[in-house]
This record gives C-alpha cells, sequence and structure tokens, in this order.
C-alpha cells in the first residue's frame, strides 16, 4: 500500500557499523619473525654464537640479532663491513684428525685422560667395555631425543650398578646433540663428547686443536673454550633437571695436542664462572622483548628486502657494547668499530681504557678535560679530571724538558762538545 500525499516518510534503519576486529597480540616468536622478515627462516644458534653472546654481555645489538635469528654474516656484508671468519682448510683437516685419533678405539685415549685428571677413586675404563651408544636419529629433534635416553639409560645403569656393589660402567656419547631454549626458540648444540662415568656423573670434553705447551695454552683461546663448553654443561643441566639421580659436572675436560705433536695431552677447566654469566645472558635474551619494543617503527632486517641504508638505520638503532675483543668474536664488529670511531667513543680504546675514565664516553671528551675545559656532567674535582689534567701537566712538561735540552745541545747547527761526550 502506498504513502498517502503528505503523510511523513517511514523511518529507515542507519546502516549498520561494520565490527572492527581488535588487533591480534603479537608473541615475541612473531615479532623476531618480523624482524628477519617474514620468508626468513631463523639463523640457528649454536655454542660459539651463544658463547660469545656470554663475552659480551652488555651488547643489546647482539642479543636482538641472535634472538631474532637474523645472518649476521650476510648482514655483515650487506653494511660493506664483512668479517673474514672461518678456519683455514688446513687448520680444518687438523683439528679433525687430532679429534679422531682421540676417539679412535672407543675413546680409549680420551677416557683414559679422563680417569687420570678426574676419576679418583673409580674403576678405570677397560677398552672394550666401554659402552658407546648410537645416537643416530632422524632430524634434530629425534636426535637431541635418542641423546637424552642415552644418558638416561647410562645414568640408571650406573646407579644400579652402585647398588649391588658392582663397579659401573663408563659411557661415551659421541657428538650428541643438546636441545637448549633461546628467547623461545629450540638451539641445537653438539658438543665433542659427554661422557657417564660410574658414579654417574656427565662430563663434557672439549677437544681443540691449538697446543698445549709446558702443560700450558693460550689463556684466550682457553677462555673461548671454557665459555663454548659452560653452554654445554647448561644444556645439559636442562636434561638432568628431569631424571632422577643425575648431576653434571662443572668442570670439563679440555683436551689439546702435546707441545708440537699430535699426541693428546689434557686439563681440567673449572667453568663455573663462565656458566653463571651464561645463565644471565640467556635470561636476558629470553626478554628482548624490552629491545623491540624500543625499535623505531618500521624496523626490520630484512636482507631481501631493505637497501643497505635501511639496513645500516636498522642495525644503527640497537644500542651496541663494541669493545675490541669483539674482532674476534661477532661478524658485526668491524661495522661496530668503524661507528665508534666515527663517534670518538673510548670503547674502541678498550674496556679498561673505557672503565678507567668513567663519565667521559667520548675522545674528543677526554682532550677537553685533560685541557682544563670543563665537561658538562662532571666537576672540576672528578677524580677522572682531576687525573687526566695531571697527566697533561706532566707530559707537557716532560715534553718542554725534552725540548730545552734538545736546543741547549745544538748550537749553530752543530753540535756541542758536550752533546758528543
Amino acid at each position: 500500500m502506498s504513502d498517502s500525499p503528505g503523510s511523513a516518510p517511514a523511518p529507515t534503519a542507519a546502516p549498520a557499523t561494520p565490527a572492527v576486529p581488535e588487533p591480534r597480540p603479537t608473541t615475541l616468536r612473531q615479532r623476531l619473525a618480523e624482524l628477519r622478515g617474514p620468508d626468513v627462516a631463523p639463523h640457528p644458534l649454536d655454542a660459539r654464537a651463544l658463547a660469545a653472546l656470554a663475552a659480551n654481555p652488555g651488547c643489546g645489538r647482539r642479543a636482538l640479532l641472535d634472538g631474532a635469528g637474523v645472518d649476521k654474516t650476510a648482514l655483515a656484508a650487506a653494511l660493506g663491513s664483512p668479517a673474514p671468519f672461518g678456519q683455514s682448510q688446513f687448520a680444518f683437516m687438523r683439528g679433525n684428525a687430532f679429534e679422531a685419533r682421540v676417539k679412535a678405539d672407543g675413546g680409549t685415549e680420551l677416557l683414559r685422560l679422563l680417569h687420570e685428571r678426574m676419576g679418583a677413586g673409580l674403576p678405570a675404563p677397560v677398552p672394550g667395555e666401554v659402552r658407546v651408544p648410537d645416537l643416530a636419529a632422524v632430524g634434530p629433534e629425534g636426535r637431541a631425543a635418542r641423546t637424552a635416553l642415552a644418558l638416561r639409560e647410562a645414568t640408571e645403569a650406573a646407579g644400579a650398578a652402585r647398588e649391588s656393589g658392582a663397579d659401573g660402567a663408563w659411557t661415551l656419547l659421541v657428538h650428541p646433540l643438546l636441545a637448549l631454549e633461546v628467547a623461545g626458540s629450540p638451539a641445537y648444540l653438539e658438543p665433542d663428547a659427554v661422557v657417564v662415568r660410574p658414579d654417574g656423573r656427565w662430563t663434557v670434553v672439549e677437544i681443540k686443536s691449538f697446543p698445549m705447551i709446558d702443560s700450558s695454552a693460550d689463556p684466550s683461546k682457553v677462555g673461548a673454550a671454557a665459555r663454548q663448553a659452560a653452554v654445554y654443561v647448561l644444556a645439559l643441566e636442562r636434561v638432568a633437571g628431569r631424571l632422577a639421580g643425575a648431576r653434571v659436572d662443572h668442570s670439563v675436560l679440555l683436551v689439546c695436542p702435546r707441545d708440537f705433536s699430535n699426541l693428546p695431552t689434557a686439563s681440567v677447566v673449572d667453568v663455573r664462572k663462565q656458566l653463571s654469566v651464561t645463565r644471565r645472558q640467556l635470561t636476558r635474551l629470553t626478554r628482548i622483548e624490552d629491545i623491540t619494543a624500543a625499535l623505531p617503527e618500521g624496523t626490520r632486517f630484512d636482507l631481501a628486502r631493505c637497501s643497505p641504508a635501511e639496513l645500516t638505520a636498522a642495525v644503527d638503532s640497537v644500542p651496541a657494547a663494541y669493545a675490541p675483543e669483539c674482532l674476534s668474536a661477532c661478524e658485526l664488529a668491524f661495522h661496530c668499530r668503524g661507528r665508534a670511531r666515527t663517534a670518538g667513543a673510548v670503547e674502541a680504546l678498550g674496556r679498561g681504557v673505557r672503565g678507567e675514565l668513567g663519565g667521559l664516553t667520548t675522545v674528543g671528551a677526554v682532550l677537553a678535560a685533560a685541557r682544563g675545559a670543563h665537561t658538562p656532567g662532571l666537576a672540576d674535582d672528578d677524580p677522572t679530571v682531576v687525573a687526566l689534567r695531571r697527566a697533561a701537566a706532566l707530559r707537557a712538561e716532560a715534553l718542554a724538558t725534552a725540548r730545552a735540552a734538545a736546543e741547549g745541545t745544538l748550537t749553530g747547527g752543530g753540535l756541542t762538545e758536550g752533546a758528543v761526550a
């Protein structure tokens, strides 16, 4: 029926406003995936990378890039500052040959060294009676599960032997695979060997190709090996936490060539300090959402989609803690060194110098303080400022004395009789 003339039009319903879906919360794992690129698989972390993190725990840049799984080698090349990392082919072959020699005959020499250095009160390993379980499995998850099973079986067998009063057997796990969660993702670690002793204790064995000369080795290389071994100990502790009676030794066996030969020798290295640092750093990695929250909008490290300028801006937006030691441990060290030098940062001179200079963070500020200029944020009686001015005064006095001595021994372009004498 049509409306009659003059009647009010029927009210029409207002168009329904489409509901705006609430944004889904972004997990840390999703955020890290966005940073490295949606189609980029995470670069796997290994014990060497985690050990390098422990060596420089204050570097937010490395923590974020490693947590996000960014390939730092490719990133450094894209930034124009590639790092020459890696062993030479000769060193690689020599290391493999030495490791094979140590593990030959069912690990007879390796276990002899372990018993000699760390096996006081335990029965000596008998060649042919050492258990060497097969750890082969499909995929890293399968290998890690097979390793955990072998550790459990060896620990239970050692416990049963002790209860019966019999001598327990030694168990050697060659290249076991351990899983360690890092920033929400599993990292798979492969130590050279893990030994389950007759008393049920698990011991990590690190085999390195640098020599021990007169029973001592390069301290920097031993320190790097200790940090790497501490990562393995930490991963083993996670496995041991799920097994009754399992104990992980906080001392590791470091096996190296003796003197200049290819004969193995060993040393016991206590890694409790390195283990503590690694725990703290991995705890910090699990909280890298604090670092990502401070990043500028749109920051990405996607090598396929970002230009070198965009990558440079993204990297520089993350605070770094550069030190000269980074040159031997981090793929981005040459880029960070260049930035530190450009900014005149005192970190480029070393951690020791940085610690001595207190609140003076740039070379320019140090020189200004030494010349007597007022330094913002520091009083004139600050101990660092006083020491710098005293050093500058001593230097000027020494130069003046040397200059006066030089002028006093020169007469008319020739040497005086006293200078000749």
